[in-house]
């Protein structure tokens, strides 16, 4: 768009850029704050808060739930997060909105021999459209008595949940009944924009069948991909090969649930990631690693069917940048993270969020950081 001014020469609108931080050395933690459980907000439960994400120009925060529409139909807030000098003082809800199907209705919750339902898991605001793209993970259950096959969906919509566009999935990320594709719940957990809404990069959160084992108590070559996509085409552009750690801690039980993935991507400046690995075990729960990623120099493999039978000679690179477990403080399934405003001393701030999943022995967290450059 063009503007004139009084001058009478053409002036061009200011590009809309998105938030970096360019360089982090570490992150110091502020502070936690807890929302109660089970707050109720106009006739809906909020928790499940499964992905965040701050737009500056409004200094609102979007919200996502990963209530299946078994609870309430499924759905996002709007919220507003107060700072202090001590942290965060405030989370306060200010609106709720329905994530809406093709046709405008609401999304069914899953039930037997079910061909469409959603689990929302990551939503970021695209500052230059001014919609949401949210993903949902979608549903593998190969049983006897029924089979659930929906595939994971990139979806856009409107600030007010009606469905706007989506994204072409590539073939490895469409659900299969024989070992191939995703995992049941190890699918589309994060995204991010980048290199100012240009780009969107989305996370798997475990290997797909053909490119590794999930990840064990050693490290096995748990390899996963990242996903880069065309935000003017939709489509998928480029993949990463990404190794992801071993499960932190042993189950209290042998037998006992063990798993590592990644909850969420971040961008921070071109070709450079914060990425967020939560890893669980029966008994101990949940430890928080966050490290520095980068594409830069990590081979393209779009083309390479499957990481087994052909690995990938650069991989991206990681640091590590924090072990949650390192402070000293209850931390629970950390699902969400985004670059919130600067601080008062003009460093850039990082806050994650929690997924609480409605259980009252857990909790909807937000932590605060500050970037250390």
């Amino acid at each position: 768009m063009t503007i004139f001014a009084e001058s009478g020469y053409a002036q061009k609108k200011p590009a809309i850029k998105q938030v970096q931080a360019k360089s982090i050395s570490s992150l110091r933690y502020i502070n936690t704050f807890v929302v109660p459980h089970k707050l109720q907000f106009r006739g809906t439960t909020v928790g499940g808060l499964s992905g965040i994400d701050y737009d500056p120009s409004t200094k609102n925060y979007y919200l996502i739930c990963d209530d299946r529409s078994s609870i309430n139909p499924a759905r996002f807030y709007t919220a507003r997060i107060q700072l202090s000098a001590k942290g965060i003082s405030q989370v306060e809800i200010t609106n709720i909105d329905t994530l809406l199907q093709k046709d405008g209705k609401t999304y069914p919750a899953l039930a037997r021999h079910a061909t469409k339902t959603t689990d929302p898991e990551a939503i970021r605001y695209n500052g230059i459209t001014k919609k949401l793209t949210w993903t949902s993970e979608g549903e593998r259950i190969i049983i006897e008595t029924d089979t659930i096959l929906i595939d994971p969906t990139i979806n856009v919509v409107s600030r007010n949940g009606s469905f706007a566009d989506e994204y072409k999935i590539p073939e490895n990320m469409k659900m299969q009944v024989i070992e191939s594709g995703p995992r049941q719940n190890g699918v589309l957990e994060g995204l991010t924009f980048a290199d100012d809404f240009k780009n969107l990069y989305i996370s798997m959160e475990e290997p797909l069948f053909q490119d590794g084992p999930r990840p064990a108590l050693q490290r096995n070559k748990a390899f996963t991909r990242i996903y880069q996509f065309d935000t003017r085409t939709k489509r998928n552009t480029a993949q990463y090969a990404y190794e992801l750690e071993p499960v932190a801690l042993p189950p209290t039980t042998e037998g006992q649930e063990i798993n590592n993935g990644i909850s969420d991507i971040l961008w921070l400046s071109p070709g450079q990631f914060m990425l967020t690995e939560r890893s669980f075990s029966g008994g101990p729960g949940t430890n928080i690693k966050v490290f520095l990623a980068s594409t830069k120099g990590a081979d393209n493999i779009i083309n390479m069917p499957s990481l087994i039978k052909t690995p990938a000679a650069h991989p991206m690179e990681k640091k590590l940048l924090l072990n949650m477990d390192d402070l000293g403080i209850f931390i629970d399934n950390v699902e969400g993270a985004t670059l919130g405003p600067k601080l008062a001393n003009g460093h850039q701030s990082v806050i994650f969020a929690v997924d609480d999943n409605f259980a009252a022995h857990e909790q909807n967290q937000f932590l605060l950081f500050e970037v250390i450059p």
